[in-house]
């Protein structure tokens, strides 16, 4: 029977796009033999903002019944999947502040020894995928976290062109998630998982032979 790895996607969506490749991530790291929690980040905009955008609202409503992410979310998992848009090229803040709540688990080592990797959106194809992702996994260097990002190891990924993480250009929120971002997901998903159970196979071969 394969090693149970636990995979927990926690992101963080304003107007959708996001939460449609988590939603992805999760169902096929499920698929690849995973037991898997969804998370969102909470909403730091004050209800105002969030109603004055139709597609915010619309994306609100429809996750609700999302949990919101915890610090136990990342006890719990084995590997950690986090989704962000760009921010001016960073994080956005709401995932940034569900980080920020996680250094009593990062002074433990609870964080140390998992496998992270991440997946963004822009507006434009230069709009800051690279550096978001990058920005993003200069987090898990702190945790001692195990980087897995998809790399070029899939003839897929000569065609979306990332090797950093699943990405897409979503314009004004006009571009819908597509085939060529479903393709990257789940090769994503599939490497995480897969290089998961290996970590997890070796360390604890690794501790046998204490």
């Amino acid at each position: 029977m394969p090693t149970p790895v636990n995979v927990a996607v926690i992101y963080y969506s304003a107007t959708g796009t996001v939460a449609t490749i988590a939603k992805a991530v999760a169902e096929y790291a499920e698929k690849a033999g995973a037991q898997v929690r969804l998370r969102r980040a909470g909403e730091l905009a004050p209800q105002a903002a969030v109603d004055s955008n139709p597609a915010w609202a619309a994306n609100a409503k429809a996750t609700a019944d999302i949990p919101v992410a915890s610090p136990d979310d990342m006890v719990w998992a084995d590997a950690v999947v986090f989704g962000t848009p760009t921010r001016f090229g960073n994080v956005t803040s709401q995932l940034k502040q569900f980080i920020d709540t996680l250094g009593g688990l990062w002074q433990a080592g609870h964080l140390a020894d998992k496998v992270y990797s991440g997946f963004t959106s822009t507006s434009t194809a230069h709009g800051g995928q690279e550096s978001t992702l990058l920005a993003l996994y200069n987090t898990i260097h702190h945790f001692g976290g195990v980087l897995v990002a998809p790399g070029y190891t899939d003839p897929s990924k000569f065609v979306d062109g990332n090797p950093y993480g699943t990405s897409h250009v979503a314009g004004q929120g006009d571009i819908p998630v597509g085939e060529q971002t479903l393709t990257a997901a789940r090769v994503q998903a599939e490497r995480v998982v897969k290089i998961t159970r290996a970590l997890k196979d070796g360390l604890a071969a690794e501790g046998s032979r204490d």
